[in-house]
């Protein structure tokens, strides 16, 4: 006996037929002797339809209103599951987030986890039930209000729970069978990765890899939490991702390059004419801090000898592009600057590995195989795991399958399969 912390997104329960099979399957791991806990995501389109409901109301909706919401979605999902699974005779009690202890800051819409007292979960599966909890949400102690915890919550939802609950693993189930070196609506030769490290996990979220977020395996790896990602659609192994080795598994030898990531939410900003003196360049980023924007990849051009001033350009996501923008504009006639470029038409490929760091001639390759393509770099960035580069937006999927097949990286076991459609 085990104790398994399932999580189920909305293209796996986004209709009742849906919901029928995952509760099958959830039936079969009851019975089979496992302790099981399942969190759920909101059925389908569900919170993007709320959001549109919303915003048909007011364009300005209060943050407190939003949480309350949003979270209705995952609430439907849980008790629909619960009926489901109880109509198979097993027995299933549903939570709320509040109700499973998940306590949050006070951060409306992107709330973050600072504990979990999973006290009335626990009491639950003791007794025999599986638990059904609403992901992407929780509570704030001090204000007990709902708050949501912003995109891919309920994967965050179900690892902080698996920590908490001390679970043998938290399954992700998704619909693809686990993580590709690609996202094989782009690159069909994508081949499924057997197991990844956190590292690599990080560094593959980060750049724009949609199976799971970078929240959730951040927390993954600070409490030692393995994650099996797979398909709900499938009976089929996933992808394990940990830092443990198993036993007899050869972890001299891994792999180069797991995979290349992509990611086309991200815009640029390039600041023209700025002063080549000492303290410039902070103005700028603490303008933008200051702005609550977070930064990605800099670059900054050498000056030129005849006017003293030089270019600093940086991405960010470009959901935060307006407003990075007014605070630089508005802080033109103190920093000294002579214009603002703006430019949401870009793509970054990011190519990652935890083999890299030991093997010359990843960068040449990469650089070679984005040439012959015919693919212009604007801006690069490297880590120990990871080299990055931003490109323009409509030649970003062909970048991606050169790079792949450059790589060595196209699977010869025909194409991935990908079951929703929605890679969540």
């Amino acid at each position: 006996m085990g104790l398994i912390v399932q999580k189920y997104g909305g293209s796996s329960v986004s209709d009742a037929a849906s919901i029928k099979r995952v509760a099958k399957r959830i039936a079969e791991a009851k019975r089979a002797g496992d302790d099981v806990v399942v969190v759920v995501s909101a059925m389908g389109d569900t919170t993007d339809e709320l959001i549109d409901l919303a915003n048909q109301i007011t364009p300005l909706p209060p943050s407190r209103e939003m949480d309350i919401l949003l979270t209705a979605g995952e609430r439907i999902s849980m008790s629909l599951l619960a009926m489901a699974i109880a109509n198979l005779g097993v027995e299933a009690q549903s939570f709320t987030g509040q109700q499973a202890g998940v306590l949050t800051d006070d951060v409306h819409g992107r709330a973050r986890i600072i504990d979990v007292r999973a006290s009335r979960i626990r009491q639950a599966i003791d007794g025999g039930a599986v638990a059904i909890v609403a992901g992407f949400q929780g509570v704030n102690e001090l204000t007990n209000d709902v708050t949501t915890l912003g995109r891919g919550g309920s994967d965050t939802t179900a690892v902080a729970l698996a920590a908490a609950l001390k679970a043998d693993v938290c399954e992700i189930y998704t619909d693809v069978d686990g993580v590709f070196s690609a996202d094989p609506r782009i690159v069909p030769a994508a081949r499924k990765l057997d197991r990844v490290t956190y590292e690599e996990m990080l560094d593959l979220a980060a750049s724009g890899a949609k199976v799971l977020v970078l929240r959730c395996v951040e927390y993954a790896r600070r409490n030692h939490v393995p994650i099996h990602v797979r398909s709900s659609f499938s009976g089929h192994v996933g992808t394990l991702v940990t830092d443990e080795v198993v036993e007899g598994e050869d972890s001299m030898e891994q792999p180069i390059i797991s995979g290349v990531a992509h990611d086309r939410s991200e815009a640029k900003i390039t600041v023209v004419g700025v002063p080549d003196v000492p303290g410039t360049a902070a103005q700028i980023f603490e303008v933008v801090a200051a702005a609550d924007v977070n930064i990605d990849m800099i670059v900054q051009n050498v000056s030129a000898a005849r006017t003293g001033l030089t270019d600093i350009s940086f991405t960010l996501p470009a959901a935060d592009g307006q407003q990075a923008t007014e605070a630089l504009a508005a802080a033109q006639e103190s920093v000294g600057f002579e214009s603002i470029q703006y430019d949401d038409t870009i793509g970054k490929l990011s190519l990652v590995g935890a083999g890299m760091k030991s093997h010359p001639g990843v960068s040449a390759k990469l650089f070679g195989a984005l040439r012959d393509a015919g693919i212009n770099i604007e801006m690069i960035s490297t880590s120990e795991i990871r080299v990055s580069v931003i490109t323009r937006s409509d030649q970003l999927d062909d970048a991606v399958r050169a790079v792949h097949t450059a790589f060595g990286l196209d699977s010869s076991e025909g194409e991935a399969v990908v079951y929703g459609g929605t890679g969540r």
